[in-house]
């Protein structure tokens, strides 16, 4: 389960002045509906359909290399077996990601962060890291994704988000990249929501679509945080979250709103009309 209360330890400052570069629209795990998922198959698949900002799990293999994967399992993504965080990276590199979405004959790789860094700034794509540890490991994934972000966007860039469940994870991360922008994930809005993301120095909240309230949004605006929220793919709860002043909404549906139409309406609050 989520993490869902702070740890007794001094709040951890913001990373200091901050303008939130994002857009609106951010395809969920790439595209990872139309595409395999948290690939670089699936950011071009959703770079295809207009899109510049992806979200993405990132894990550990075993000796430490970061890398893109949902689950603490390999099974349901790629032809592995077993637990991903008791693996060595030479061995998830052989694996392949791309059978539920054969295309050709190629298999399709699991990506390194460090791949996908490359990929971001070579395209100017946006990124939302979320940091995905396994049980156990919660405050090392925070500290090497943290400081491998730090290393990998330079700061003429728009930095990743960085956000989690595990607020372990994110302590770490923002101890060791206390520059970089973070986010709490919640799956609900606890009661103390608010103070913990503040004690994180996040600048930002992303919670199931399904339990963002008006007020919840006003309280998080009125406290300095940009609101986000996952996972969007219905045209009538899009707009209603666009009308509360939600600041981004993570699809799978890349197919159903129109970037462009989206970019338009960042200053209105309007969902798209789907094409």
């Amino acid at each position: 389960m989520p993490e869902t209360s702070a740890p007794a330890t001094p709040g951890i400052p913001p990373s200091g002045p901050f303008t939130w570069p994002y857009p609106r629209w951010i395809a969920h795990r790439g595209a990872g509906k139309l595409a395999p998922e948290n690939t670089l198959a699936a950011f071009q698949c959703g770079a295809s359909h207009g899109y510049s900002m992806f979200e993405c799990d990132v894990r550990l293999s075993r000796d430490g290399v970061a890398f893109l994967l949902h689950d603490d399992t390999l099974e349901r993504t790629t032809n592995g077996r077993g637990l991903a965080g008791e693996r060595d990276w030479h061995e998830l590199a052989q694996l392949d990601a791309g059978r539920r979405h054969r295309t050709g004959a190629a298999p399709t790789p699991l990506p390194t962060l460090e791949a996908v860094a490359r990929y971001c700034l070579e395209s100017g794509s946006l990124l939302n890291i979320e940091i995905k540890p396994a049980p156990g490991v919660e405050a090392r994934t925070g500290a090497v994704v943290g400081r491998l972000a730090s290393q990998l966007w330079p700061r003429t860039a728009p930095p990743p988000l960085l956000t989690s469940f595990s607020i372990e994870a994110l302590h770490s991360a923002a101890e060791a990249a206390p520059e970089l922008p973070r986010g709490l994930l919640l799956d609900r809005l606890h009661p103390d929501w608010l103070e913990t993301a503040l004690a994180l120095g996040c600048v930002a909240v992303t919670c199931h679509h399904a339990h963002w309230r008006k007020t919840a949004v006003a309280q998080a605006r009125s406290a300095g945080l940009r609101t986000l929220s996952y996972t969007v793919n219905s045209m009538a709860r899009a707009q209603r979250l666009l009308d509360w002043g939600v600041d981004g909404l993570i699809t799978d549906r890349v197919d159903l709103f129109r970037p462009q139409a989206l970019a338009a309406d960042h200053t209105t609050g309007s969902a798209a009309k789907a094409s």
